[in-house]
């Protein structure tokens, strides 16, 4: 073991060089391993690594400083709308367009990506219980593309320090024609579970626009459908759980969900109204229960709409006249936040401050009046589809004003709908909020309920500048991921994060002597104590 004494706090480029050019330190990767400080004069190595942590959450002798915030985006795969751009594209070129989607996710700042990986009773991975999406192959015969586009994509994910939540849509077992199948199992691929089990299927609603579902009020149904979104949770290395606002069906005028079979069968004397919000509440605890017991450390939340009722029709509801997810949908989501069944929630505020139906400025204040003092956390799904639309949206304002508002809030973060809006970048809005509100790197929200590990202060042993960049030699023992701070006046400012064995960079280094340190984070986002202060020029 290389035994390297612990390098003066100020280090100039000529002493960087030697070393690395002897190959005693290395290319500036962050390597997990221990580090020996040097002894005092005359003693011998200790036979055993000795730690020598700096001062929790100070750098030297001022704090360090770091937003701790989710910022996200919704990667949309069906119907092709975000990626891969069209079906039937090669592995390469997925693999090509995936990766670029990663750097504007990078570029923006972010620190999660939300995957559609089951947008239809498919899958983007080798499942037992879904065909290959033909969003991906291009075809609905059910044949492997011949290689793991979940593997990649987590993998990809996580060498840039992003958590990835694979998102599911868990009861939509088809798209409608003639894009998809529509409701025609004469169309479905081969493998399709629909075509085994046909007394689990409803077409809804009639028509062009009709599709198949998996029937929520059939209790083996629902286990298949929970068991192919944990086939993924099992095998992958995914850091969370994703549902959007797809449960029941949104409401047709004139046209009821054709669940009558399933109700006189399981009904059990209930209206069919709460024995239609009872099957999606056993849907979402059950996955919260599974979810634990298979990995603990996976995260599950939901997106729904964002409207759980309006006062006028309950007292407990929100100030807006939109449409009810209670009474519409039968998601009861008021409920899963109360019984601690998320471990985040992410109501899709897609509406304008100062909407007569849904204000922003209004339902934002009962979303986080819901989940304060719960150990549910509160992101905002944001509508950046929606900038450049006549009216309010024309404002390239109105998403940085409501980020403005989420802030004041305390609001632990946002996702934005969807990716390709975000490249689109229409009338600057998003340059705008960027620059505003994802100005410097930020941390993920710790979640209490997560496993807490955090590892030991890890140890800078040198910096070379190259060019606007600083690249820094580090251990870390222990550490899942690290965060890089800056000294800036009375405090060290978060400059950069990454995972693993990703080099240690500031990527904008400021002329002149620089002075940092280093803390390592478990698997949770939990940090552990600050390293030892290093200057470099």
């Amino acid at each position: 073991m290389l035994r390297i004494p612990r390098p003066p706090v100020r280090l100039t480029v000529v002493l960087v060089a030697v070393l690395v050019a002897t190959g005693v330190l290395g290319a500036g990767l962050l390597r997990a391993a221990t580090y020996q400080p040097e002894p005092a004069a005359g003693a011998p190595y200790p036979s055993s690594p000795v730690l020598v942590p700096g001062a929790e959450g100070k750098c030297g002798t001022v704090p360090v400083r770091a937003a701790r915030e989710l910022r996200g985006m919704w990667l949309t795969t069906v119907t092709n709308i975000d990626f891969p751009s069209r079906r039937g594209l090669s592995q390469a070129q997925v693999k090509a367009e995936y990766q670029r989607w990663l750097e504007l996710a990078v570029a923006q700042r972010h620190n999660a990506i939300f995957v559609h990986v089951r947008p239809s009773g498919d899958a983007f991975w080798p499942s037992a219980y879904a065909p290959w999406s033909e969003w991906l192959t291009g075809k609905r015969d059910g044949v492997s593309p011949g290689w793991d586009p979940l593997e990649y994509m987590v993998r990809e994910a996580h060498a840039r320090n992003l958590e990835f939540h694979a998102w599911f849509n868990p009861y939509r077992g088809t798209q409608p024609g003639p894009v998809g199948p529509g409701a025609d199992f004469a169309k479905l691929a081969p493998n399709h579970p629909l075509l085994k089990h046909r007394d689990w299927a409803i077409s809804f609603p009639k028509g062009k626009t009709s599709r198949l579902y998996f029937d929520p009020g059939i209790p083996a149904a629902r286990k298949f459908v929970e068991d192919s979104m944990l086939e993924a949770v099992e095998k992958y290395d995914i850091d969370g759980v994703h549902f959007d606002d797809f449960f029941y069906p949104y409401p047709k005028a004139g046209e009821d969900f054709p669940d009558s079979a399933s109700y006189a069968k399981y009904g059990a004397g209930k209206s069919r109204a709460q024995w239609r919000r009872d099957n999606v509440d056993t849907l979402v605890r059950e996955m919260h229960e599974r979810i634990q017991a298979v990995k603990p450390w996976v995260k599950f939340g939901i997106s729904p709409f964002g409207i759980w009722r309006n006062k006028s029709t309950d007292p407990a509801g929100s100030v807006s006249k939109g449409l009810e997810a209670y009474d519409a949908i039968y998601a009861d989501t008021r409920k899963w936040v109360r019984e601690g069944w998320l471990d985040y929630i992410v109501p899709q505020l897609y509406w304008t401050i100062g909407f007569d139906r849904a204000d922003y400025a209004k339902l934002l204040p009962w979303w986080t009046a819901l989940t304060k003092g719960t150990n549910v956390q509160l992101y905002i799904g944001m509508a950046d589809y929606r900038v450049g639309e006549p009216g309010a949206w024309s404002d390239p304002a109105m998403l940085d004003r409501q980020m403005a508002m989420n802030d004041a809030q305390g609001v632990q973060g946002q996702v934005h709908f969807s990716a390709k809006q975000i490249r689109a970048d229409r009338l600057g809005a998003v340059t705008r909020y960027r620059d505003k509100h994802y100005a410097a790197p930020a941390l993920l929200p710790r979640m209490a309920r997560l496993p807490s590990a955090p590892p030991a202060a890890p140890h800078l042993l040198a910096a070379t500048r190259a060019g606007a960049a600083m690249r820094l030699d580090a251990t870390a023992p222990g550490a899942v991921s690290w965060a890089l701070y800056r000294v800036s006046g009375d405090a060290a400012a978060l400059v950069a994060t990454g995972r693993g064995g990703s080099p240690v960079v500031d990527p904008a280094a400021p002329a002149g002597p620089q002075t940092y340190c280093l803390t390592g984070l478990d698997r949770s986002g939990n940090e552990g104590l600050v390293s030892v202060p290093i200057t470099a020029s």
